[in-house]
């Protein structure tokens, strides 16, 4: 089972449910002149441009290797999927939970509440929409793994980013929603201040998530066990060889794999074998699995006797 990724698809639909939330919010703005809807405008104006820069990292890291980088920029992604989940935490949970403190501390007039719910309505379809996508994309790549397996084990920041950003934002239309009606009913302005904690402390554990999960790409995690394991038997089962000893693999990128295997050869067989044999292993890995794009075999220590021998020949 190849681990989940996100179609573009995915990423644009999340994109125009985020500026059409941002529109909405605007507008609430002009009509009632509230900042509280005004900046929770620019929260939504944030979110879009995390979307943007998610497309712009799964497009730098498909620009092929040169001298500067060997290994190409596949590790752009990781980047930018970490750029956007501290985005996430400082740009969207610390704002909320300054607001809402904020507000506790010094209410202030109550927006239109027909202008607020029909922005929390607009919000909320919008949103929706936007994670029925995303639901769909993850459950259909995820094959049989549960959901949080298939999360740690997806190498596709985008694929859980958007999943979980928009989890959040879901729970905190409901926290919004529930803040308002507190305080339309018992008149204390508390419960929208205490509202846009909750949806704070929300995005902080999201953000944190992400950027958990982005940092182990970010700094190299391997390639599935089920993948190592295959690449295992395969050097294995070739002729010539009497043992396979570590299979290291190293993601650059969702496509991109790199490994490094130790192989034992059989002493008496000749150099010009092994190199036919490695070169049989990696022509065979990389038409099998096309996203390992470098694979290196070091000969275990009998084997690389055997071939001093012969240089000295």
């Amino acid at each position: 089972m190849s681990a989940p990724t996100a179609s573009t698809r995915t990423l644009v639909v999340a994109l125009l449910a985020n500026l059409g939330i941002a529109v909405s919010k605007f507008v609430a703005a002009a009509i009632t002149g509230s900042s509280a809807m005004l900046t929770e405008g620019v929260h939504s104006v944030v979110d879009s441009v995390n979307q943007l820069l998610l497309m712009w990292g799964r497009h730098a890291s498909k620009r092929p290797p040169d001298k500067l980088h060997p290994f190409g920029y596949g590790r752009e992604l990781y980047f930018w999927s970490f750029v956007v989940a501290v985005l996430v935490f400082s740009l969207g949970a610390g704002v909320s939970v300054y607001e809402g403190i904020i507000h506790i501390a010094h209410p202030e007039p109550a927006v239109s509440r027909v202008v607020a719910y029909a922005v929390l309505l607009i919000a909320f379809l919008l949103e929706g929409w936007s994670t029925i996508e995303a639901y769909r994309d993850f459950r259909n790549a995820k094959g049989t793994l549960g959901w949080f397996r298939a999360i740690r084990r997806s190498k596709d920041p985008p694929a859980f980013i958007v999943l979980l950003e928009n989890g959040a934002a879901i729970a905190g239309i409901v926290a919004a929603a529930i803040g308002l009606l507190l305080s339309q009913v018992t008149g204390n302005p508390f419960f929208d201040g205490a509202a846009s904690v909750v949806i704070g402390l929300i995005l902080a554990f999201t953000a944190a998530l992400l950027a958990y999960e982005s940092k182990g790409l970010l700094i190299g995690e391997a390639a599935d066990p089920e993948l190592v394991r295959s690449l295992h038997a395969l050097a294995s089962t070739m002729p010539g060889v009497v043992g396979v000893g570590y299979v290291l693999t190293s993601h650059s990128s969702p496509d991109q794999i790199t490994v490094m295997m130790n192989v034992d050869f059989d002493d008496g067989i000749l150099a010009r074998q092994v190199e036919q044999v490695v070169c049989r292993i990696e022509e065979e890995a990389q038409e099998r699995w096309p996203q390992v794009r470098r694979l290196f075999v070091r000969p275990m220590q009998g084997a690389a006797r055997q071939l001093e021998k012969e240089k000295v020949r």
